[in-house]
């Protein structure tokens, strides 16, 4: 076809080339566009180019196994690729890295049978052997290391190997439910053992994977560069020759780049700026579907939070509309459990704790501080998808704690820190979030809010037994039924008990260049690039 379209190019240059008209090939070469802009035909998007992705804050890792946050999945998503996939905007699962699989009967057995012909980027083989490899890597890791893996599968898969070069089978210990959903999510993207040997601790900052792209640089704080994956398995792809990620922390600074054309895509868009951005001929604005939920976590393990009576009085203290009216401009709905209502298991009859400053000061009188109490209240430092404007959130937060007789110093770190250090439960509240990773609600309220997870992704440290056994039970029933109603039985409790002050589901924004086209925001928040096309 290209060649077609060359010998077409030279003949339309000798018929035209009197009238010293330009031409442009469809093919893709270097001519010289014509100058006169009447004569020009507009420009089509075309593969290749660059794309500048604008971002609040910067990766922590490029091993997407040792880290749950979404600014490195941003990245890794394009570098790595899983076993199974996700649909292009949904959590349905489709071949990936493996072509087909099987489930045993007790579902304690999965079989898959894995894509042939594919090469890691530093020109190894991608099989069954490199499967096994990286998943004795994470099992063999503690659990601080690998956050996912531990409260995905944890001890729950008895071994992994290798059937043949290409087929792998998984023996588990106890059934998984989602176990294909979790096989999906970023955190186990496939890499390569030749390359995790060769850099040993220092992988994280030199990755290599299956995927569309390959790692070029990382600046950190300022940018990271990926590039075209030429001997990319899937024919045609990815269609850019790079993309750039680039760290601009101020929401309006991002926006100002974007319109200014020094980037070509944001994330992290003010809800109150999509009429500006609407209304902007240049440029475009992209939805996220919705699967998060914004909070404010409660340690329950530290000063007057570990009685439930105060974490109660604390959520009766919010009013969680005034904060949507104030930072969402309406594209968000107040959160109730820990999850959001699209997720199968939600349980739609958990009344939400109404906002009642009076109820708040009983129950704090009731809990043995009439006259109040002093805390901290850490405040994101960079823009979340549920949570653009971190640091007015928990102005207005404090606030609403001052009306009850509760001062909350407000505090942050930089994003790396700030994780670390409330993981280890060292805040006494603290503003965060969530971007479901799979679509199930184990993803929420096992790895999120059970005890196995205190040390990976619990930042509340919080326990309850009869919660854990509630999880347990429906992680390992292949009755969907089942596993729904234990899930709503789970939330009644962790209502009751409060460990966090849930505040939003948002249907978060983006915005780009309106010369970008194939560009599907993906509702886990790893948008996959390789379709991507920019107009030249």
């Amino acid at each position: 076809m290209k060649q077609l379209k060359d010998i077409w190019a030279l003949v339309l240059m000798l018929l035209l080339s009197l009238a010293l008209v330009g031409c442009n090939s469809s093919a893709g070469t270097d001519d010289e566009p014509a100058e006169d802009g009447d004569a020009a035909e507009e420009t089509e998007a075309t593969s290749g180019g660059q794309l500048v992705f604008g971002r609040g804050g910067d990766s922590t890792s490029l091993d997407p196994a040792i880290t749950t946050e979404g600014e490195a999945f941003k990245v890794t998503k394009n570098i790595y690729e899983t076993l199974i996939e996700f649909g292009d905007q949904d959590t349905e699962i489709h071949p990936g890295l493996a072509t087909e699989w099987e489930t045993s009967e007790d579902g304690l057995t999965h079989t898959l049978k894995l894509r042939e012909g594919v090469k890691f980027h530093d020109g190894t083989d991608f099989n069954a052997e490199a499967v096994v490899f990286n998943f004795e890597r994470w099992k063999a890791g503690n659990a601080e290391q690998f956050y996912y893996y531990n409260s995905q599968f944890g001890d729950k898969i008895d071994s992994v190997t290798a059937v043949d070069e290409y087929t792998v089978e998984f023996k588990l210990n106890t059934p998984i439910a989602p176990f294909y959903k979790n096989l999906a999510m970023s955190p186990f993207g496939i890499a390569s053992p030749a390359a995790i040997e060769e850099f040993g601790e220092d992988f994280f900052k030199n990755p290599v994977g299956t995927g569309p792209f390959k790692f070029k640089e990382w600046k950190e704080n300022d940018y990271i560069t990926i590039v075209k994956n030429e001997e990319y398995w899937q024919e045609g792809l990815p269609k850019l020759d790079e993309v750039i990620f680039r760290v601009i922390p101020e929401n309006s600074a991002r926006l100002n780049a974007l319109a200014s054309g020094e980037v070509d895509l944001i994330d992290g868009v003010n809800f109150s700026d999509k009429g500006t951005i609407d209304s902007n001929p240049d440029l475009q604005v992209f939805e996220r579907p919705s699967l998060n939920i914004g909070y404010l976590g409660l340690t329950s393990t530290r000063g007057p939070l570990k009685e439930k009576l105060v974490r109660q009085a604390l959520n009766h203290a919010v009013d969680k509309q005034q904060i949507i009216d104030a930072f969402y401009a309406g594209a968000a709905e107040p959160a109730i459990n820990p999850m959001p209502p699209v997720v199968a298991g939600y349980n739609p009859d958990v009344a939400d704790y109404e906002y009642d400053p009076e109820k708040a000061k009983e129950l704090l009188a009731e809990a043995g501080y009439p006259d109040g109490f002093e805390m901290e209240l850490w405040a994101m430092p960079v823009p979340r998808p549920y949570m653009p404007e971190g640091q007015k959130v928990a102005e207005a937060l404090q606030k609403m704690f001052e009306e009850v007789g509760v001062k909350a110093k407000i505090v942050t770190y930089e994003w790396a820190t700030y994780l670390e250090k409330a993981n280890a439960g060292e805040a006494d509240t603290f503003l965060l979030g969530w971007t479901g990773d799979n679509g199930d609600a184990d993803n929420f309220l096992y790895v999120l809010l059970d005890q196995d997870s205190i040390g990976s992704n619990n930042y509340s440290q919080y326990q309850n037994a009869e919660v854990h056994e509630l999880l347990l039970k429906a992680q390992a029933s292949s009755d969907q039924a089942e596993r729904e109603e234990l899930y709503k039985q789970a939330q009644v409790i962790i209502k009751d008990d409060a460990p966090w002050i849930p505040l939003v589901h948002s249907t978060p924004l983006l915005a780009g260049s309106a010369k970008i086209s194939n560009f599907l925001a993906h509702p886990t928040g790893s948008d996959f690039l390789a379709n991507v096309e920019i107009q030249q």
